[in-house]
This record gives structure tokens, sequence and C-alpha cells, in this order.
């Protein structure tokens, strides 16, 4: 915990904290509170889901912040067509190797950027609230770890909007 932390080591999380806020800042004029809330998700290994019409640059946040991130940055355009293998991965048979081959989805990431997450199907947005909550995901009934820290920021279109899901109430 901050609270067993040497001073040293608080004021350096706290410079690349700051460096990141700056960063995030200067690409999102105005929106302070955002940034900090997207902040505070990363750091308590949470999910964020960015709400608004679409150009008040929710995708521009997060691809940001995938560039100040150490870690792997994916994202996922969420479609009326989009299948859950398309999130998670899927088990296919390699002929030319003889053998049934794991390919993992965009999931595999420590940082996912699901796009406009309520234009896609009940079934894929269930694939991926396995992976927000269980932090893994199941392929050919096999539970796969996904990499830690994880972190899902999803933008969603208003419901009113054409195209669009309701998101489950535990998403």
């Amino acid at each position: 915990t901050a609270m067993n932390l040497p001073d040293e080591k608080l004021q350096q999380a706290a410079a690349v904290l700051n460096a990141v806020r700056g960063e995030l800042s200067r690409k999102l004029i105005g929106q302070e509170a955002v940034v900090d809330h997207v902040l505070i998700g990363l750091l308590c290994n949470a999910h964020v889901l960015l709400e608004g019409v679409p150009g008040l640059g929710k995708t521009l946040l997060a691809k940001t912040l995938g560039k100040t991130f150490a870690g792997q940055f994916k994202r996922i355009q969420f479609t009326p067509d989009l299948m859950p293998s398309d999130v998670i991965g899927h088990t296919f048979f390699d002929a030319g190797r003889n053998e049934f081959v794991t390919r993992q989805g965009p999931v595999f990431a420590q940082l996912l950027l699901a796009d406009e997450i309520n234009r896609a199907p009940a079934k894929t947005q269930s694939a991926l609230l396995e992976a927000m909550q269980e932090q893994q995901v199941t392929l050919e009934g096999q539970p796969i770890p996904l990499p830690r820290p994880f972190m899902v920021m999803a933008t969603q279109n208003p419901v009113e909007q054409e195209g669009t899901y309701p998101l489950p109430e535990a998403q």
C-alpha cells in the first residue's frame, strides 16, 4: 500500500502520474475531471465507461493513455456483427502443423479500448464481461488468465442513438 512505501518511491509514483496526467490533459483540453477519473480507475485496477455523443474525445483519451502506458494497448471497434470470438479469440486446427492452435483475441492486452461497446450484441458484450470480472477468458472450456494489470476503457454512445444495445447492469 502507499502507506508502506518510502517517501522516495511515493514521489517517483506521483511524478509519473503527474506526467501522464499532463500528457492526457494536453490532448484533452478542459477534461481534467474525466482524465482524473480514468487515472483513478487505472490505479485501482478498475474499468472505465466513457459515455457521450461521438466527437467528445473519448477514443482520443483512451488512445493517448495507451501511448503513455508501458503495457500493451489494443482497440476493438464494436459493431453489430462482432462475435465473442472476435474479442476473446478462438481455437482452430492448423493442418500444416497437424495440431489445434489457440489464437488469442485483442482482449489479451493490458489496456483495452472497447470502442462503442453498446453497438455489439449481448453475447459479445458478455464475453468481455467475463474478462472484466474474472481477469480471464474461457476458450475451449479452459480458463486463460489475462495479463496484469488489465483495464478496459469502453466508450458508449447514447442509448437513444440508432444501432445501439443497452449494456447489462453488471457491465
